[in-house]
């Protein structure tokens, strides 16, 4: 989209297409200023969102591995997140909610419960008028539950229900999505939208709202009012030059005013390759508006500080989840019959029940929340499971597996970010099943901050505990008045969260000793240098961000306009030369505005996409939300500076260290001595109890994955209770999905040598018969051993001769495998890519036994 040469000026570079930095890009171009807006991804017209298994496999963004995707999944300590690439930024995968932050929670001076004081330089009153225009340009209107067939829609109906019986309030937001083909219309399922006068920069046509659920996931239709069809398309109508696949890399104040950008050009987003080294271009600008998201914008400065001399101690401060809690409602049930909720039905979030809050004169009430209905992709129904599970632990722990299931189902080919599915995707599979969505009020004390070269993050659910029991009580009280079972996410066991609406890192104060930017978002001490994403929030927003963000930038457009006459004089250490953020050590790169190669150890979105500040730690979650900073929304366009960690080259004669690989699993059942038939001994009245424990070692990952047989080691003991009590394996081998000749069918195959009680020598061999079905098989057909004992120590091809002592089945309990699922361990170079290996050929193999047939 536009060429340049080495020289080239402009009067504002914008990082980042999200919330932030859309608004400013339009508005600085409509005024008639020459804009260069750099997106880290690419453009996602309707019809383009992946949807198939190989595309959904390819949904990441991981530059080093071929990746260039929307989401891109880390991890921190006490919160894990999402942040979304893509021209739209985190418009693209939110929930459509334009709330605006409550007129009382615009506090000032309020002590915090982990010491300090949250403090809001803005009011209401200021960013009402900016709440209009932004309204106004996504055509924010409320979910038409009072027309046919939108008010058939049990979800809405079911929480207006329940907020009646708990004496709180209940709203239909304002929402970011057509449900009529032009303002003030009729609204109908699948009517033309009628392009606005700046036109549409993708030049498809897009349709109302079809009440699919996929908003998370990008909406194919085009109903979503994404960033990319209003400011976006206005901003290139008025000459904003938009260059995709342009990633940040590094910034800094230019001698004598202005700013340099650093930044490469992803050329081919499809080629699948791991990204080599590109050659770096700069662009110079009078005025630098930073949009990169929380993370993004947030990691580029404190890379950048020997380049910025002076910038606020503060930066890395203020840092918050706006209070986000994700928990299901499960099995609702009405006078003894199911009660269903049909959460694939309408948009992902139709409605929002308030909390008050203590400022709005509701003494003891505590700090102000919003609980949503959350909602999963109409096309996951097929794989709803048709059987109970026990306790709340077990319940759980069978979420766990679907969330896991589901995600490998549509993507045989991604990563280990499991939790993703939880978030933007299918909530509970089952009609009377619903995800809630808590935020609000927590306290703003993290720290963002560096930790060898990756952005990380001191966050903690202690100093905002009351808020957490608060919602999660009404979610129980919700979950009462329907009739449903209560389920929090698993990872709250662990008292983390999954954010996706990560706020702060450099917030506005009326000083530089107190905040980054002021109260109009340009940085202390660097005239011209703007932030205009969440970054710049100082607390919590409280109700979904995205409107307040995209507020703040519209307002901060006005101010620098107001302003414009004249260029920013050399800000104070202009001259400073040193080289800023983002480069990164050893030529890889990574995300965009400095976010890092996601570390994936196997296990929220964000605003802007500029880039993807390295992680300390790296994984799951995720879910749906606002901002141009995080939330299922997330930074979007252009920084880095990560580091990911080198993967070896092909095996040779100079090929590293192999990495191993290994992790645990425990199989119990029974089996019937004298029968030669597995399921006859598993229900023979005289069966007896076996089980086994099993280190499973792949000594070379890569040589594993490469061999037809993928065999690897099996370390452990096998307890026949009444024949020798537990013996160890003297010897073992595993096999993972082991072919059989047939396309539709893998085994994975089990040979144990060990001794009974008398040291005879035994043989337990055992297959699990993976075979294509639907993908309700998938849990009991990789849980269930088929498992014969022999006579001796009978090797694979004498298998036929040996006699059988007993035969029967073993399975994995819920417990087990929850417990399996952390004991994946790896050992050697590049340990957490190999992990992802195994991850990818796990799945694909999944998807190759149960995927639908092809036409």
């Amino acid at each position: 989209m536009g060429a340049r040469t080495a020289d080239e000026h402009v009067d504002a570079v914008v990082v980042g297409s999200g919330f932030g930095g859309s608004v400013a890009a339009y508005r600085l171009a409509e005024a008639g200023r020459s804009v260069v807006l750099l997106e880290r991804g690419r453009p996602y017209p309707p019809g383009s969102f992946p949807r198939s298994p190989a595309q959904m496999g390819r949904a990441f963004w991981d530059p080093a591995a071929g990746l260039y995707g929307m989401y891109d999944v880390w991890s921190f300590k006490g919160c894990d997140s999402v942040v979304s690439a893509g021209l739209g930024g985190g418009s693209l995968i939110y929930a459509n909610v334009l709330l605006r932050k409550d007129e009382h929670w615009f506090v000032d001076e309020q002590p915090m419960p982990g010491g300090g004081y949250e403090s809001w330089p803005v009011s209401r009153a200021d960013l009402d008028p900016h709440y209009d225009a932004v309204e106004r340009m996504m055509g924010a209107t409320p979910y038409p539950l009072d027309h046919a067939p939108f008010n058939d829609t049990p979800k809405t109906h079911a929480m207006q229900d329940a907020a009646a019986e708990l004496g709180l309030r209940c709203e239909l937001p304002p929402l970011a999505v057509s449900f009529a083909g032009r303002p003030g219309g009729t609204p109908g399922v699948g009517l033309p939208i009628a392009d606005p006068s700046y036109g549409n920069l993708h030049g498809v046509r897009r349709r109302t709202c079809k009440l699919c659920g996929e908003c998370d996931i990008g909406c194919n239709e085009g109903s979503k009012n994404s960033l990319d069809h209003n400011y976006l398309s206005a901003a290139a109508h008025h000459g904003a030059d938009i260059r995709t696949a342009r990633e940040v890399k590094a910034i800094r104040p230019r001698p004598g005013g202005g700013y340099e950008v650093d930044y490469v050009h992803h050329a081919d987003l499809t080629a699948g390759r791991r990204a080599r080294q590109q050659p770096v271009e700069t662009i110079t600008c009078d005025r630098l508006i930073l949009g990169a998201g929380t993370y993004g914008t947030t990691f580029l400065l404190l890379k950048s500080r020997t380049a910025f001399p002076g910038l606020s101690g503060a930066l890395g401060s203020r840092f918050s989840g706006n209070g986000d809690l994700l928990t299901f409602l499960l099995n609702a049930r009405d006078r003894e019959r199911v009660r269903p909720l049909d959460a694939s039905r309408g948009p992902v979030i139709t409605s929002a029940i308030r909390l008050p809050d203590d400022l709005d004169g509701a003494p003891g009430a505590g700090r102000g929340a919003y609980i949503e209905e959350g909602g999963y992709p109409g096309f996951a129904d097929w794989i709803v499971h048709g059987y109970d599970v026990g306790d709340a632990v077990e319940r759980a722990v069978r979420f766990l597996w679907d969330r896991f299931v589901e995600f490998f189902k549509d993507a045989p080919d991604t990563n280990l970010s499991k939790e993703i599915s939880d978030l933007i995707g299918d909530g509970a599979l089952t009609v009377s099943s619903l995800p809630l969505l808590g935020m609000g009020r927590d306290t703003a004390d993290g720290r963002l901050h560096l930790r060898d070269g990756r952005l990380a993050a001191d966050w903690t659910s202690e100093t905002s505990e009351e808020h957490f029991t608060r919602v999660r009580k009404t979610m129980q009280g919700i979950a009462d008045v329907l009739g449903a079972e209560y389920a929090d996410n698993p990872m709250w066991f662990r008292k983390r969260i999954v954010t996706v609406h990560p706020l702060g890192g450099a917030p506005m104060a009326d000083h530089p000793g107190r905040g980054v930017c002021d109260a109009f978002g340009e940085v202390h001490g660097f005239p011209g240098l703007y932030i205009a994403d969440g970054a710049a929030m100082p607390g919590p927003v409280g109700p979904n961000p995205s409107l307040t963000i995209a507020a703040h930038a519209d307002r901060m457009a006005t101010r620098l306009l107001e302003g414009a006459s004249r260029v920013p004089s050399a800000p104070g250490g202009a001259g400073a030369t040193g080289t800023v953020a983002g480069a990164t050590a050893g030529g890889t790169t990574g995300g965009t505005a400095g976010i890092p190669v996601p570390v994936h150890t196997g296990a929220e979105p964000a605003g802007g996409s500029a880039g993807s500040p390295d992680r300390a730690g790296k994984g799951a979650a995720c879910a749906p939300e606002s901002g141009s900073r995080g939330g299922l929304r997330g930074p979007s366009a252009a920084v880095s500076g990560r580091t990911p960690p080198a993967r070896p080259p092909s095996p040779g004669p100079s090929a590293p260290e192999p990495t191993s690989l290994s992790f645990t699993e425990t199989m119990k059942g029974f089996v019937t001595y004298g029968v030669a038939d597995p399921r006859a001994g598993a229900s023979d009245a005289g069966r007896e109890p076996l089980s086994f424990r099993l280190t499973i070692t792949a000594d070379d990952v890569d040589r594993f994955l490469a061999e037809p047989d993928h065999e690897a080691r099996a370390e452990g003991w096998v307890d026949a209770a009444a024949r020798g009590g537990r013996r160890p394996v003297l010897r073992g081998r595993f096999n993972l999905f082991s072919p059989t000749g047939d396309e539709d069918r893998r085994l994975m195959k089990y040979r144990l040598y060990f001794t009974d009680g008398e040291d005879r020598g035994r043989t337990l061999t055992g297959h699990k018969n993976v075979l294509h079905g639907p993908p309700t098989r998938i849990w009991p057909d990789t849980s269930t051993l088929y498992v014969r004992l022999l006579d001796g120590h009978v090797p694979e091809d004498a298998e036929g001769d040996a006699a059988v002592v007993a035969a029967g089945v073993l399975h994995i309990g819920l417990s087990d495998f929850a417990e399996q699922l952390t004991t994946f361990r790896t050992s050697g170079p590049d340990g957490a890519a190999k992990l992802l290996d195994f991850a990818r050929f796990f799945a694909g193999e999944l998807w190759e036994v149960y995927g639908p047939e092809s036409d």
